[in-house]
């Protein structure tokens, strides 16, 4: 890392101060979306995608909602030719979506790609040539005139085509590598392209301005944009689109601050694929949209079912940390981060359930088809009480005292500490029936009688300690509190009766009850126990009894 001195910044800032974008503070509606996955995508993968894999990656882009889907470059290669031709010659193609093919700014390419899309119900034929600095001193070698000659000829050639082909077209021009151009050379270059087109309101046309390569700050990238906007020719009848690629990492910034300078489109892919870092990653672009309420117009509703699709037809894996889509992006592993979450949901429920604005959850995970139980509360080592408790609450029906729960935590830290693993819910349930539910051992109360006496009760009490059994009996205020005297008095045990709660088994079938009871030791510390039964002062006596044994 001594070169740096080599590098310096190859991007152009506009002739003019160009920040009107500055002052929006969200994007407020959604641009027309163009996946471009089976073509600028399909063409970064290691293998790409066969005819199958390709029509099955048609059909999803479809379902999720693309009414524009760039679907390769058909004079590049046959098997790019022979998909387009099956989605055309086998209907597949809706009504409601227009295909969009790329092609080199170059007539034999130009005329093989209209032989391509022959019979196609709508098609944007996008075509495109490199304007940059660097392309033009360094691969074409041509002067700033002959690269406007090659988008004009090609844009002309384009025009003259659409009307000799069956078919309905749409034009799309790119000056490839836009953000090393200059913007004032880049705004000549397309406005020569649109005197050519001559848009209409029943004809717009689409100007793209691709971040080919990532050259500058998304700030930048905006005020290129606003400055396009601005002083484009025929601009009510331009759709201004953007291709923002990831060199930086600043993809999704790149389109949303573009959206806020003017653009109206966007091309990208699922979850970023493309040529080097990427193209922006049209899941998050679209869920930010949805974060703060703006209808993206697609649906990833089922993302766990387009990762899987995804995964299948691309071989390349969604990352667990991907926005929205990665399997941990939910997952809250942290004891704090559990609690507040918890809490979150319980004063949503409470207070406003019309609006999501629980802690460390920035949509609802239910919106994209993951869940709370497996998804967002995830127990190990770093887990507490709130994490523990959530699970057992909301899969088990159990409402846990505060302290008890905080024990619970404890015991499950310890198990997943020792064992250098996550918890699943079913391992945490099981954990919590073998140390807080029943336990017999060393103390086990095998029968009890009540009588009432002077406004309380009287307990005679059948109990067994390593095997030798005896009977006592002892009053107290309550049943409960008249069991626990006669246990103390039996084994002259030292405790106090602190914490006693019950509630309905409401998932349980046979109409059982829980008992939770804490019993403070000599030294100040708390033990706990619960009990399941269908008689509740069954249940209570079985708590009471597992406390003891867990002291």
């Amino acid at each position: 890392m001594e070169n740096v001195k080599k590098y310096q910044r190859q991007y152009h800032m506009p002739p003019e101060k160009c920040t009107k974008w500055a002052q929006k503070e969200y994007v407020e509606k959604a641009p027309s979306w163009c996946s471009v996955d089976l073509r600028d995508g399909n063409q970064a993968l290691v293998i790409p995608m066969s005819l199958e894999q390709k029509i099955e990656f048609f059909k999803l882009l479809v379902k999720i909602g693309f009414k524009e889907i760039e679907v390769g470059f058909p004079a590049a290669s046959e098997t790019e030719y022979t998909f387009l031709r099956t989605l055309i010659e086998q209907n597949l193609i809706p009504e409601d979506v227009t295909i969009q093919v790329l092609t080199q700014a170059r007539e034999h390419i130009i005329r093989k790609t209209f032989e391509a899309v022959k019979g196609a119900p709508k098609a944007i034929i996008h075509v495109y040539n490199s304007t940059s600095v660097a392309q033009r001193e360094q691969v074409f070698k041509k002067s700033k005139e002959e690269i406007i000659r090659i988008a004009v000829e090609g844009a002309q050639l384009l025009k003259e085509l659409a009307e000799e082909t069956e078919g309905n077209f749409q034009f799309e021009y790119s000056p490839e590598s836009f953000t090393g151009t200059e913007p004032e050379y880049a705004l000549e270059v397309c406005n020569a392209v649109l005197d050519v087109w001559k848009p209409t309101a029943e004809n717009k046309c689409i100007i793209n301005l691709p971040v080919t390569v990532q050259l500058s700050m998304p700030h930048v990238y905006a005020s290129q944009i606003e400055y396009m906007s601005t002083h484009m020719k025929y601009r009510e009848h331009v759709i201004l689109s953007q291709h923002p690629h990831n060199d930086r990492g600043c993809g999704v910034a790149d389109a949303e601050m573009g959206l806020l300078a003017g653009a109206d489109r966007v091309e990208g892919t699922l979850f970023g694929n493309g040529e080097r870092t990427g193209n922006v990653d049209i899941v998050t672009l679209a869920m930010n949209m949805y974060s703060q309420g703006v209808d993206p117009g697609l649906d990833f509703s089922d993302m766990p079912g387009i990762c899987e699709v995804y995964e299948k037809c691309t071989g390349m894996k969604v990352d667990e940390r991907s926005p929205y889509s990665g399997a941990l992006v939910f997952a809250a592993f942290s004891g704090s981060h559990q609690d507040a979450i918890a809490k979150g949901m319980h004063w949503r429920e409470e207070k406003d359930p019309g609006h999501w604005t629980v802690p460390y959850l920035p949509i609802d995970p239910t919106d994209v088809g993951r869940n709370y139980d497996a998804d967002v509360i995830r127990i190990n080592s770093q887990s507490g009480k709130g994490g523990v408790g959530y699970i057992l609450e909301t899969q088990y029906g159990l409402n846990l005292p505060a302290k008890m729960r905080e024990a619970m935590g404890y015991a499950a830290k310890a198990v997943s500490d020792h064992s250098h693993k996550e918890l699943h819910p079913e391992e945490i349930f099981s954990l919590f029936k073998k140390t807080f539910e029943n336990v017999v051992e060393p103390y086990r109360v095998d029968e009890v009688h009540f009588r009432q006496k002077d406004g309380g009760f009287v307990a005679q009490v059948t109990s067994s300690f390593n095997g030798k059994t005896i009977t006592t009996e002892a009053a107290g205020n309550g049943r409960l509190n008249a069991v626990s005297n006669a246990l103390k008095k039996a084994y002259e045990l030292k405790f106090n009766l602190v914490t006693y709660q019950e509630h309905a088994l409401e998932q349980s079938s046979s109409s059982k009850a829980i008992a939770y009871v804490g019993i403070q030791k000599p030294d100040g510390s708390l033990s706990w126990g619960a009990g399941v039964n269908s008689d509740i002062i069954h249940a209570s006596v079985d708590a009471l009894v597992t406390a003891i044994n867990n002291r």
